[in-house]
């Protein structure tokens, strides 16, 4: 008659050790259930198995492998009581729980066990994917501060050294040369600001006293890109084809860098005063062709231009080439394909 007491107790006393301390839970349980089976016949042994095989189910997901082995060992060893009790002439009615509560003890510890690594192999392809999520937001970070920093040091250094040339001789295009360095770095400043300030705060609405944050660059700013070009010594003529639609803003972005480095390259490297500039919108897709007759150069450059251009065109699903022209010149050329409208899906 006090073995459903006894055992109450020792599940009270588990439950509230299990959490904390589960290898002293599960040593308070087997002891009470040890004692209730003593004074009690066979009609708790289902519940007593039942318990255990939770607990070291428990165990095995919560704890590592040594731990959880522990407890298996734990019930092993509690069975050499229950096996004196019962040679001693304790009524079991004809039941024998040794075997059921080995077999649940492995059959619950492999459940457990199967769990926890399932959740390791969960946490391990989550931890992969947040590296590859910040991988991927490092390398688009160094892709803008490259096609922003490139372009515009670029033309500052030319322009510095034009002015220097014509300080004596020419104080006109000197000053020319200084106001467009000053045009120059203010934009490129704004740009960085509004990079640093996206990357500190979701937030970009701007404060009491600052000035807006302007948009990102699309194809709109084409003609703001020439004539800066134009001011370091390289003519740019731009030439469309097709439609003029509003792009997506990443297509649109990845667009205008594309091009923007290109020209880049030609007024640092080409050596010529001329490149011409092709875009074309149409059969649902963005081409982009920036060519000049310089003295060429090879697509395998030392620098990442050339990288980031063609990242930018595969993170799009498009396509990207970079090459010197049969004639002489440069070739660089991208195809980013355009999303469906809305009313053709």
């Amino acid at each position: 008659m006090w073995g459903f007491p006894v055992l109450g107790c020792a599940l009270l006393a588990s439950g509230l050790l299990l959490r904390r301390r589960p290898l002293t839970a599960l040593a308070v349980l087997l002891g009470g259930s040890v004692a209730s089976m003593a004074l009690q016949p066979s009609a708790l042994q289902v519940v007593v198995v039942c318990v255990v095989g939770l607990e070291i189910c428990y165990i095995a997901v919560t704890r590592t492998r040594r731990v959880s082995l522990t407890g298996v060992a734990m019930v092993g060893v509690s069975l050499i009581p229950l096996l004196e009790v019962r040679s001693a002439g304790s009524p079991w009615g004809g039941g024998n729980v040794e075997p059921a509560m080995a077999l649940a003890t492995i059959i619950a510890w492999l459940i457990g066990h199967s769990i926890r690594q399932a959740q390791a192999q969960a946490e391990l392809v989550r931890a992969q994917a947040a590296a590859q999520t910040a991988m991927a937001e490092r390398l688009r970070i160094a892709r803008e501060l490259h096609d922003i920093v490139a372009h515009s040091i670029g033309i500052i250094a030319i322009q510095a050294g034009a002015g220097r040339r014509v300080f004596d001789a020419r104080p006109d295009e000197a000053r020319d040369a200084l106001a467009a360095i000053e045009a120059t770095s203010r934009e490129t400043l704004s740009g960085l600001r509004r990079m640093v300030t996206g990357l500190r705060r979701a937030d970009l609405e701007p404060g009491p006293g600052q000035a807006p944050l302007g948009p990102a660059p699309g194809l709109a700013a084409i003609e703001r890109l020439a004539a800066s070009t134009l001011e370091a010594g390289v003519k740019v003529d731009v030439d469309w084809h097709g439609s003029r639609e509003p792009l997506p803003a990443d297509i649109d972005l990845s667009a205008f860098r594309i091009i923007q480095e290109a020209v880049t390259n030609v007024v640092r490297h080409a050596g010529t005063g001329q490149c011409q500039v092709c875009i074309g919108q149409q059969d649902g897709q963005l081409s982009i062709e920036v060519t000049d007759s310089g003295c060429g150069g090879s697509a395998a450059g030392t620098g990442y231009g050339i990288t980031g251009m063609r990242e930018r065109a595969t993170l799009l699903g498009g396509d990207f080439s970079a090459g010197p022209r049969p004639g002489g010149g440069f070739r660089v050329a991208a195809r980013l394909p355009l999303p469906a409208p809305a009313s053709a899906r």
